[in-house]
């Protein structure tokens, strides 16, 4: 694969996440057992922090934590965020300086099938990790990763601001929206002379590793992979698409903004690729088969007119966070779909899941 990096920060030491600024420091990251929670426990991990996860065991069979072993070089809690005293007891425990909230239940379609855990978890448990924050004196930055779904869609062309008006049509949407209003209050009510809390909306994260049902690529690769046509419900539908680092760079840049204690971070912040990567679920489909090759195919779901709701156009605007934070993409659509296609190619021959996730780690990080 020839990636082609954004000329952003040729230097690996100006990338978010670099040693000098996470050596020695110590992450509470929750949902380190997901899919975004695991290349990000790796990432802190070859960073030099001292990690401890807590989450529900992996979703899924198989799963980027296994697979990956990402449990090593970390201290890894099983637990609920629902569970306030267990949450509580786990964050005194490590003691944090650095609290880097991602538990949720992150699909739509599931977020209809079982609504009251999509509640819970998202909200309340938000609630609990807030409130076991602030009986943790050793925190000094926190940061919550909700969605770009946040906001109210209005099926605009525009992308959505950071001050545009949050709301939510399905359970998730909604749950994700209310846990931003969640945060507010906590920064308002009891954090106001501190830990920083700041809010983290990413587009449609990808990569390797993601195995979640109803999630376009992990579904387009496990059918390519068996030699199945993939069915899709709604080719139509634009997505802000980016690469899962993409949006972890973006949630360091922010944690270290917050810790090293600068004014003006605590808020919230999108993260979302440039206007090229804004695709339909149909392009994104045919650029995946041509990167697969072989008998990669997809087809329309025939019952696609009786889902249930789901928006059918979305993109962010990060020009806050482009202009103020000097974040932006480093990898063109092209290259964040052929590194996702190069992961799950190699790891289904038998490639080792955690050399293939630090191999594009560390070529994302070094430009190489």
């Amino acid at each position: 694969m020839v990636l082609r990096p954004r000329a952003v920060a040729d230097v690996e030491g100006l990338m978010p996440g670099a040693a000098e600024t996470w050596r020695g420091r110590r992450v509470f990251l929750t949902g380190h057992t997901g899919f975004q929670g695991g290349w990000l426990s790796l990432w802190l991990a070859e960073a030099g922090a001292e990690v401890t996860g807590y989450a529900l065991p992996p979703g899924t069979r198989p799963n980027l934590f296994d697979s990956a072993r990402v449990a090593e070089g970390m201290a890894s809690i099983i637990g609920d965020i629902r569970d306030l005293k267990a949450l509580h007891a786990a964050m005194a425990r490590a003691e944090p300086e650095v609290v880097i909230h991602l538990a949720a239940q992150p699909l739509v379609r599931r977020s209809y099938a079982d609504p009251m855990e999509t509640w819970s978890t998202n909200v309340i448990g938000t609630a609990h990790l807030l409130e076991a924050v602030r009986q943790t004196p050793s925190v000094k930055a926190v940061v919550n990763v909700t969605t770009d779904k946040v906001y109210e869609n209005r099926e605009w062309d525009r992308g959505y601001r950071e001050d545009d008006t949050l709301g939510g049509y399905d359970p998730y949407s909604a749950s994700k929206a209310c846990a931003e209003l969640v945060t507010g209050s906590y920064r308002r009510a009891f954090l106001k002379d501190g830990p920083p809390v700041a809010t983290l909306r990413a587009g449609n994260v990808i990569g390797g590793g993601d195995w979640a049902e109803d999630r376009l690529v992990p579904d387009l690769m496990r059918s390519f992979a068996r030699g199945d046509a993939t069915v899709i419900r709604n080719p139509h539908a634009i997505r802000p698409w980016q690469h899962v680092l993409e949006a972890l760079s973006g949630y360091l840049a922010v944690a270290e903004k917050l810790f090293l204690g600068e004014p003006g971070f605590a808020e919230a912040w999108n993260f979302g690729p440039d206007s090229e990567s804004e695709r339909s679920v149909g392009w994104i489909a045919d650029r995946m088969v041509a990167f697969w090759g072989e008998d990669a195919r997809w087809e329309l779901d025939p019952a696609a007119a009786a889902q249930p709701h789901e928006a059918g156009f979305l993109k962010l605007d990060s020009t806050k966070s482009r202009e103020r934070l000097g974040w932006r993409p480093r990898w063109q659509i092209d290259d964040a779909l052929q590194a996702s296609v190069d992961w799950y190619r190699a790891y289904y021959k038998g490639g080792d899941a955690r050399e293939l996730t630090l191999g594009q780690l560390a070529a994302y990080r070094t430009g190489a």
